[in-house]
């Protein structure tokens, strides 16, 4: 049972108790990043660096000359940004090579790929266009193929996987307009039909990426609540829709910012008859199923935008060698060359954080839910900074669209749509606000387990006082173990990384410390403490990074790039420095004036400011 705050309205109680119904409560695999925050750094899970198997990988590479060179040839990205369009050639040639069903095992016709191939070829993609790279990750990394895989009946993946590779494209369907985040204010129903032979949908979902052109969705729904414990339970289930079902109409073609060829809008669903052979897993396990594939799901954004990274930077290198200003390159300047320098070190670590994962979520020995959830929080914020720096580099052929340079006849790099499209990528599928609570929540499980039966009004006195007592006896074995000094770090011949690992070590303690400090003041309320919780987070999330950074140079260093050391010190000796900062922020910031001002912001207190703007 999750714990609550007295101070908690019934709406955000049913909300928590709906996230914790849906949670997977137990760990069955390790997890580096679960360990980290429990003070211990179990270096044989991330080192040494994993590989790819020889034949998989070479296959792969084979298919990404391919797909490069199809690409290159016939997809335009600025006119699919001008048209909001891909082109049919384009998509009729991706189903021919199988990109919409590279993870699908081959017996039900797909190319029975690996999470790291699939990864590696949304990489390349998200190098070049950002609407056809959200086309074909909706599609396979949360859309339909990805839970039918997991979850699905022999029955379903037979009817419904082999289309994938014949043309049918996928959505999965969650978001509603009152519901985003919190799936308790969602309002869409799947009513039994009289017979039991259906499931009658209605509502309406927005949001779905791939939602207006899909042939097949998961879309999620109310079933009939169940009464559990005395008390009645929603119960959200998740079904298998085909779109030329009678009753199923897209109402509105949404535009954003950027991306601007995905077909994302609202669609809804009239009297939608669903055959009952078309839930998956069961009624009430459709948030389960949407967490589960998330979970991996996730791992396409890393890919894509760590690609999209490297362009970037590799145009700010070609610029910063180009352009001439006060009688040398712009890149011999230490303004533009420490910012050069930063962006390559933090390309460094996303590609090091990508694939460590990648191949950990191809392992099956692994929970990767921690470390699926960072990889999604820090490579987006950290591409959004690479993104942002070389367009500061660029100057205003940064600024300047794509069309308009290659009209006057000067060598075009996009990355102000490469900006556009990229700006979504801290908010889709698990903003970074939200990844932040998803990984404390993780984090805190350790702790959590062990109190959670002190709050459990069904446990009598005698329960609760065992509870206790066990509780004690696991602090009373755990807790000295953060104050014993660390010696040495992670087995790496770099003498310089050995000294980062050394530190992550040393690092995990302090965190773990001050997490179970904060934990013993606040207690329940700790969840209030966003800003506090965060900063927990971003420190798990920078040792993550640093240990990922240097098994990975050692790695790429014997393969004969040993200046992936360089890189990898570089990372991590600013890395360091903002868990230093956060370190020290946990018991010295400024939270409480903080909250203070965005109270009276939030009251209109301030909105003398406003006067003299057009309103």
């Amino acid at each position: 049972m999750p714990i609550y705050d007295k101070n908690m309205s019934k709406s955000e109680r049913e909300s928590l108790e709906l996230a914790e119904d849906a949670r997977q409560s137990q760990w069955h695999y390790p997890s580096f990043v679960s360990r980290l925050f429990q003070g211990k750094v179990e270096w044989n899970l991330v080192h040494p660096y994993p590989e790819e198997p020889k034949a998989e990988r070479e296959a792969c590479s084979e298919y990404i000359k391919k797909l490069e060179e199809f690409l290159k040839k016939n997809l335009d990205p600025d006119k699919v940004d001008e048209t909001r369009e891909i082109p049919e050639n384009v998509i009729k040639g991706l189903f021919d090579m199988g990109a919409f069903a590279i993870k699908i095992p081959k017996e039900y016709g797909g190319l029975g790929m690996s999470y790291t191939s699939y990864n590696r070829i949304i990489h390349l993609i998200g190098s070049y266009c950002g609407s056809t790279t959200a086309l074909l990750s909706a599609h396979q990394s949360i859309g339909v193929p990805q839970p039918l895989i997991t979850f699905g009946t022999e029955e379903q993946k037979k009817k419904f996987l082999p289309r994938f590779r014949e043309g049918a494209i996928s959505g999965f369907a969650l978001t509603e307009e009152e519901a985003g985040s919190d799936p308790r204010r969602m309002t869409t129903t799947a009513t039994p039909s009289d017979d039991g032979k259906y499931y009658i949908l209605n509502g309406e979902k927005l949001w779905c990426t791939n939602g207006n052109v899909a042939d097949i969705l998961v879309v999620m729904a109310l079933t009939p609540p169940k009464i559990v414990h005395g008390k009645e339970k929603r119960q959200i289930s998740a079904f298998i829709v085909e779109t030329n079902t009678p009753g199923f109409e897209v109402v509105h073609r949404c535009k954003f910012m950027g991306l601007n060829a995905i077909q994302n809008g609202v669609m809804r669903f009239t009297n939608v008859k669903i055959p009952k052979e078309n839930i998956l897993i069961g009624e009430g396990e459709g948030l389960k199923l949407a967490f589960v594939t998330l979970n991996a799901g996730r791992l396409s954004l890393p890919a894509a935008v760590t690609g999209m990274s490297k362009w970037a930077l590799k145009v700010s290198r070609n610029w910063a060698n180009e352009r001439k200003q006060w009688g040398s390159a712009i890149g011999g300047h230490e303004a533009v060359s420490s910012k050069l320098s930063t962006m390559a070190a933090r390309v460094f670590a996303m590609d090091a954080m990508t694939w460590l994962v990648s191949h950990m979520a191809d392992d099956k020995h692994f929970d990767i839910r921690m470390e699926a959830a960072m990889a999604k929080l820090f490579t987006t914020e950290e591409s959004w900074k690479v993104l942002y720096e070389a367009i500061q580099v660029r100057g205003g052929r940064g600024y300047e669209t794509s069309p308009s340079l290659k009209a006057r006849g000067v060598e075009a790099h996009p990355l102000e749509r490469a900006m556009r499209d990229a700006r979504i990528n801290t908010i889709l599928e698990g903003s970074s606000e939200i990844m932040h609570l998803f990984i404390a929540r993780e984090a805190l499980d350790f702790h959590l387990k062990s109190m959670m039966p002190l709050f459990n009004p069904h446990l009598s006195i005698v329960k609760k006082l065992s509870a206790l007592v066990a509780m004690g006896f696991k602090y009373l074995f755990w807790y000295p173990t953060l104050y014993i000094p660390t010696l040495g770090g992670c087995p790496i011949s770099s003498k310089a990384l050995n000294g980062h690992t050394a530190y992550v070590k040393r690092s995990s303690k302090r965190l773990a410390r001050k997490l179970f400090h904060k934990m013993a003041l606040y207690q329940k309320a700790l969840a209030k403490k966003e800003n506090l919780i965060n900063r927990f987070v971003d420190i798990g999330t920078e040792l993550f990074a640093i240990s990922a950074a240097c098994s990975y140079a050692e790695k790429l260093a014997e393969e004969g790039k040993a200046n992936a050391v360089k890189l990898a010190d570089l990372y991590c000796i600013e890395a360091r420095k903002r868990v230093n900062a956060l370190l020290k922020e946990v018991d010295h910031n400024t939270d409480k004036p903080s909250r203070s001002v965005a109270k009276d912001v939030l009251s209109g207190a301030y909105s003398w400011m406003e006067e003299d703007i057009i309103k």
